[in-house]
């Protein structure tokens, strides 16, 4: 029982080091990406190619003076920090992240880097949770007093209500296909083909309906700097608008692993097989962050290529848009499973 406890309380202290790397790196790769796209430097004055540039900024949030405007609802306003930070990090128990076959530690069998291999509704565990997230963003807005604060966090409710209802009806395509709502069992009925070929309308839904949900460009309308001046966050300083920052690249780094999960084989390559032991694990570990790597270069390059949306282009496009083709890619695995074809 102590070992269990043991190896579970490792495998969290992977996935929260792991997570707390993927924030100043991305931060890093945002800004150097951005420069690239844009034919520009970027930062490359802290350490070399400007490595170290997250570290000044994580030392310059540290230090900044935090003030707290007197007119704010100091609870929920100190809360909603805390709570995006908490739903954004909670959500990686149940993502198989390697192949753990064959391997025992302390004589307890190591089943990858997951926490949770046996949690039986491990897709509804992930979707349920993520539609809590809401909460820090509405929670900022409200606790602020200030009317575009509100705006900022009013408009990211009804923007995350929308594409949850699309990005869920694409995962049902999913589970029906695998047949089971664990996401290892998920990964496994993908050794010989992804689902993201038989079902790439279900990808690309998905992949559509995950810009929205981590509030990226084209969709950051909760803090579209021409109408609210920041937004839901314009309140907030120091450690507490590094939490929100910290929580959209956690998201982000979520949404990837759920993709990469669910439409990408996990750690699995098709026609390869993958061997037991701890080079499987290393070997499976790789190729499961290489593809969560190409999903958030993905999110950098999209950002910095495509414009902002109105907020009417916005929800017409989840609703009369998305949710139309999920349904329709439901369909499809519907027909295809009764036929045989999948």
């Amino acid at each position: 029982m102590w070992a269990e406890i043991a190896i579970s309380g490792l495998k969290l202290a992977v996935i929260a080091g792991m997570l707390l790397t993927v924030v100043p790196v991305m931060t890093w790769v945002e800004r150097r990406g951005a420069a690239f796209i844009q034919d520009r430097l970027g930062p490359n004055r802290v350490g070399p190619w400007g490595l170290l540039q997250p570290v000044a900024d994580a030392v310059k949030l540290l230090f900044k003076e935090d003030v707290t405007p007197a007119h704010v609802s100091r609870g929920l306003y100190f809360l909603a920090p805390a709570v995006a930070v908490f739903v954004a990090a909670s959500t990686f128990i149940v993502i198989p992240f390697a192949k753990g076959e064959g391997i025992q530690v302390f004589g307890v069998p190591l089943r990858g880097l997951i926490v949770a291999p046996d949690l039986n509704i491990g897709v509804l565990y992930l979707l349920a949770l993520s539609s809590i997230s809401v909460y820090g963003i509405v929670l900022a807005g409200w606790a602020s007093n200030n009317k575009y604060s509100l705006l900022g966090g009013l408009r990211s409710s009804a923007q995350l209500i929308s594409y949850e209802l699309a990005m869920t009806l694409a995962v049902l395509g999913v589970l029906l296909a695998s047949g089971d709502l664990r996401l290892t069992t998920v990964v496994e009925h993908q050794a010989k083909l992804w689902n993201a070929v038989p079902q790439f309308l279900g990808f690309l839904v998905f992949l559509v309906a995950a810009f929205a949900e981590t509030n990226r460009l084209p969709f950051d309308l909760a803090e579209a700097e021409n109408e609210l001046v920041a937004g839901y966050h314009v309140e907030l300083s120091s450690m507490k608008f590094a939490a929100f920052m910290m929580s959209e690249y956690i998201n982000m780094t979520t949404v990837s692993a759920l993709a990469t999960t669910l439409y990408l084989g996990g750690w699995q390559l098709p026609g390869i097989a993958i061997p037991d032991g701890w080079l499987g694990l290393v070997l499976s570990f790789a190729v499961f962050m290489a593809k969560v790597g190409f999903l958030l270069w993905l999110f950098v390059w999209v950002r910095w290529t495509l414009p902002r949306f109105r907020y009417d282009q916005l929800m017409r496009l989840g609703w009369k848009g998305l949710i139309p083709l999920a349904l329709l890619n439901l369909l499809w695995v519907s027909v295809a499973l009764a036929q045989g074809w999948l």
